[in-house]
């Protein structure tokens, strides 16, 4: 590490005929005075900033700090200043080929009526996102649609790196379960990105919000297998991509409940040749961060896969991820709910009951199996995304004892304050029966007949070497 030292300081006291010798005495032993607190706040500085672009393309590679080079062909460092007057054009011949537009301001404000509150869909640590409608007479060669336009916060949470990221990531990726990016709008300070419209919203809103629909069985696993798939083309692309922020509310759905990832901003660029990790700043959300990653900062394919286990539990008991109105034991849901899945007896207690009589025994035991893998503190004890992918579609395919199950309108019971966005038409509330001891009771009886089943393919297998809680 490099620590600048006043040498002028160090001129003045010293005579003009000392010699060579006594000059570097004079500078050592400045440098021993430099506490160790000072080696510690250095370890801990961000790598992505601690070399500029024109320090790292200097370096031969040779055991020296190289710049990780985009496998798109565009290094963010290169064109990270907002206020670059060659940012479009920079844009423009990396993303060439490419089938997104280039929206101006006063074109997006005219698709949304001005960004008015009518067309308000929600707000993340991005900015706000308004709804809006886009077709050829805006722009020749435009499918008329619905389109979600988001809109940077200069003040949020996030900035101009993460909206140069998302557009250079999605601009080339193309997949089925990963949101489409339309175009976006780069004019002055002026950030914004337009996405297809995705009529069911997030995961998190279907999951948790009250007056939300109650997702069926077959449909959360429709939506993990989905989820996952978005992982696997990422992982495995030519040039993989770690997402580091998978979670329920960067999983968008459709109309028929098709999951796209969505939210780019943190994604990086995975390790490359004999590399088996990429060094970054620690950053995600609470709850869904691998342990290692946080404890580290080492980010592999692994801290996805421990990602996508938290939310799989979240969909296998329909709680959040970290809930503070819970008990204490029970804030953390990993923390609660791990220990169970490697237990039969004890895999009724964390199901969620409005799953009550839909799921079968089998897909409910390879998919507690699976979660519980995909949560090992071990990453090398986590399975690769394409197995997940792959035990999934067994999971779906499991159909011979699901009884027929319908949509039910369910109220949260943990109420929360509306959000400002959600458009409630006070469904009636269906409940199965009005003794909520005898609902109770006939679902853990009815779960505590699951079995266990040994081997990789059934659920709960104990890893090697054990854990301890």
């Amino acid at each position: 590490f490099f620590f600048p030292l006043k040498t002028k300081t160090i001129r003045k006291r010293k005579k003009k005929n000392k010699t060579k010798r006594n000059k570097i005495t004079k500078i050592m032993a400045v440098k021993k005075k430099l506490s160790w607190k000072s080696l510690m706040v250095a370890c801990f500085l961000d790598p992505d900033n601690m070399y500029s672009s024109k320090k790292a393309k200097k370096d031969d590679g040779n055991g020296g700090i190289t710049k990780q080079k985009s496998f798109l062909g565009l290094s963010i460092l290169d064109i990270s200043n907002p206020s670059s007057t060659t940012l479009s054009e920079d844009l423009s011949i990396s993303l060439a080929g490419s089938d997104l537009h280039v929206f101006s301001q006063s074109e997006l404000k005219v698709i949304t009526q001005s960004f008015s509150s009518s067309n308000f869909l929600g707000e993340g640590g991005f900015g706000p996102v308004h709804k809006g409608f886009v077709d050829d007479r805006l722009r020749p060669g435009l499918n008329a649609q619905p389109v979600a336009v988001k809109l940077l916060d200069l003040d949020g949470l996030q900035g101009h790196r993460e909206w140069l990221t998302e557009v250079i990531f999605l601009g080339k990726l193309k997949h089925p379960n990963l949101v489409k990016l339309i175009g976006y709008c780069c004019e002055e300070e002026h950030r914004l990105l337009v996405y297809e419209f995705m009529p069911r919203g997030s995961l998190e809103s279907q999951l948790f919000r009250r007056c939300s629909i109650s997702l069926p069985w077959l449909t959360r696993m429709k939506i993990a297998h989905g989820a996952a798939k978005g992982l696997q083309f990422l992982h495995e692309a030519e040039k993989p991509v770690i997402y580091r922020d998978f979670k329920a509310s960067n999983i968008l759905l459709d109309a028929d409940y098709t999951a796209k990832l969505s939210d780019f901003g943190l994604a990086k660029d995975g390790p490359e040749g004999d590399e088996t990790h990429v060094s970054t700043r620690v950053m995600g959300t609470q709850g869904y961060a691998a342990p290692e990653y946080i404890m580290t900062g080492h980010l592999t394919a692994k801290s996805d896969v421990y990602s996508f286990g938290v939310v799989l539990l979240e969909l296998l008991t329909g709680r959040r991820s970290v809930d503070k109105k819970r008990t204490s034991r029970e804030q953390n849901l990993v923390d609660w709910a791990r220990p169970m899945l490697n237990d039969a007896r004890k895999l009724g207690r964390i199901m969620d009951p409005r799953l009550e009589d839909q799921y079968s025994e089998t897909g409910a035991r390879k998919a507690a199996a699976l979660a519980y893998q995909c949560l090992s503190y071990r990453p090398k004890n986590r399975p690769c995304i394409n197995n997940v992918v792959s035990v999934l579609q067994d999971i779906k395919d499991y159909k011979d004892d699901i009884p027929i199950g319908t949509f039910t309108y369910t109220v949260s019971s943990f109420p929360t304050k509306p959000s400002p966005v959600q458009n409630c038409d006070k469904p009636r509330i269906v409940h199965k029966s009005t003794d909520h001891k005898v609902r109770s009771q006939a679902h853990t009886a009815r779960n505590h007949r699951l079995t266990l089943r040994n081997g990789l393919n059934s659920p709960m297998r104990n890893e090697a070497g054990g854990e301890r809680y």
